[in-house]
Order: structure tokens, then sequence, then C-alpha cells
């Protein structure tokens, strides 16, 4: 089962036949094939323990030494993603988006400043995708998004936040508990993520997002809300599909890096822990701007 995030869907964070973890080595210490039992439910079938007589090839290894350097499959000990790891990644591109937000607020009016905002969107979007499809994670391209994000999010929160005074603070105070509600229940268990639960989500993402670019496609021919998705009672059930998909993909990125972290990923893979969160974080608060305004008849 691979991951809906793209920037998880790798060689290293993917899940194949059901199982969560990295591809598992073949016996033989061939090219790798997916093994279909969770590792921790069988001991001794770790794939990433050192088999007798097995030499696993280490894709992480430099690109010059993929064909003769073999070495154990997992990270060595000592350049292991760990939580900590994940938390600092996340804090540092978290905190740059919310900087250039503050700094973008104060400098450009909302409502004038569209244009730059809907510049800095496109160009945390090219970002994005150059980073999803890129190998290895590479930190100054995601902080380089977090920063244009963090524009595009100033600008476009001081613009509701002109017609629907405090929308952002609430906003926030929304993406925050969906935050901490879809944590604490997937510590518990409450939220299993699944291969059935993973193609639902990524199916039903998959739909909306192209309902709404159908709304704004057109919106931007006959004007207004185009289809009325985004305005009124439709509105507020779209906002809320929205976040309730947000709330998924958290869930899915939370598995993510707690199987990164258990197969022993290296520890550069936390940077795009990172930047998987910011995605969800950076939807999920969008969503939440338009519902609030909707629901404060701001729309």
């Amino acid at each position: 089962m691979r991951s809906s995030n793209p920037v998880f869907t790798r060689r290293g964070f993917s899940r194949e036949g059901g199982s969560a973890g990295f591809n598992a080595p073949s016996q033989a210490g061939g090219p790798t094939t997916a093994q279909g039992n969770n590792p921790y439910a069988q001991p001794g079938t770790n794939p990433y323990a050192q088999q007798p007589g097995a030499a696993p090839r280490n894709p992480y290894a430099p690109a010059d030494q993929q064909q003769g350097e073999w070495a154990p499959y997992a990270a060595p000990a000592g350049n292991r993603m760990t939580m900590d790891d994940v938390v600092s990644r996340t804090g540092m591109t978290l905190g740059l988006v919310i900087l250039a937000a503050v700094a973008s607020w104060i400098t450009f009016d909302g409502e004038k400043s569209l244009g730059i905002g809907l510049m800095a969107a496109l160009g945390a979007f090219v970002l994005a995708m150059v980073q999803a499809f890129k190998r290895r994670p590479i930190p100054a391209l995601i902080l380089s998004y977090a920063v244009l994000e963090g524009v595009f999010l100033g600008i476009i929160s001081e613009y509701f936040n002109t017609y629907v005074s405090g929308a952002v603070m609430q906003a926030v105070l929304g993406t925050m508990a969906v935050f901490f509600g879809v944590l604490v229940a997937y510590k518990l268990r409450i939220i299993r993520v699944t291969a059935r639960f993973q193609r639902f989500v990524v199916g039903a993402a998959i739909g909306f997002v192209l309902l709404m670019a159908v709304n704004l496609f057109a919106s931007l021919i006959g004007g207004g809300d185009g289809m009325g998705l985004r305005s009124g009672g439709l509105g507020i059930l779209f906002g809320i599909i929205g976040v309730v998909l947000g709330a998924c993909f958290l869930a899915l990125d939370f598995k993510q890096v707690e199987d990164g972290i258990a197969y022993g990923a290296p520890k550069n893979e936390a940077w795009l822990a990172a930047f998987g969160l910011t995605l969800t974080l950076v939807w999920i608060y969008l969503e939440m701007l338009r519902l609030v305004a909707i629901l404060q008849g701001g729309d």
C-alpha cells in the first residue's frame, strides 16, 4: 500500500501488500520484494535484520556504490530517523510558514495584494511538485516552499479577516484542534490506517479536488461561485468534507512517520515527514478558514 501523500510515495516510505514499512529485501540479497506480513507480528522476520548468508543492498547508499556496495538494509544505527528529528524539522518548516505569514500580513494589503498571494501560491505549488518527485529530500527546497506558502497564507488570511473579523484565529484554533484530536485518536488506535482506509481517502480526495477545480473553472467563466460549492449550504458541506479529508491525511502522515521510525529510515527522511505534515496542515487551515467565513456570513 503506497502512501497517498506524494512526498512519501518513494522507495522508502511505502507499504505493499497491506503491511507497513519499507520494501523488504529478498532472501537472496537481490532486488527488493514486498513482504505481506507485519515483521513485528512474527519474531525473526524483520526484513531489516541481517539474514544469514544474505547480503541485502542498501538503497540509501551513494549512487556510485549502488551496484557494488552491500550493507544492512536499514540505515546505520547513528543515522536513523527519530521522533525528535521529525519534530524539529516540522517545527522549522512550520515556523517559517508562520513567520512568512505574519510578515506578509503586516506588509501587504490583503485585497490589493491578492495577485502577489496567488503568485506565491503558484511558486509554492511548483516547489512542492519538484520535491515530491525527487528521490531524496532537499531541505533548501522544502524551506523555500514554506516561505512562499507563508506569504500566500498571510495575504489570504488578511483578506478574509478584513471581511470576517476573527476568522483567522478561529481557523488556527480549529486546525490545532483537528491536529491534536487526530493525534490522540491515532495513538489510541481509534483511527486504524489500513489499505482500505487509504484507498477510500485517496479516492475521496481525488474526487474532491476535481470537483473544486470544476467549480473554479465555472466561476471563472460565469462569475460568482460557479456551481455554488464554496458558498451557502453547499459551501458548508464541502468545507466540512475538506476538513475531514485533511484529518484523514493526517492519520496517513502519522502512520508513515511511525513506520519510518520503526523500520530504520535514514535521518534525512525526517524532512519529508515535516514536508508532508506541513502540506496537510495548510490544507486543513485553508478549508477551516473558508468554513468559518461561510458560517459567519462572509462568503
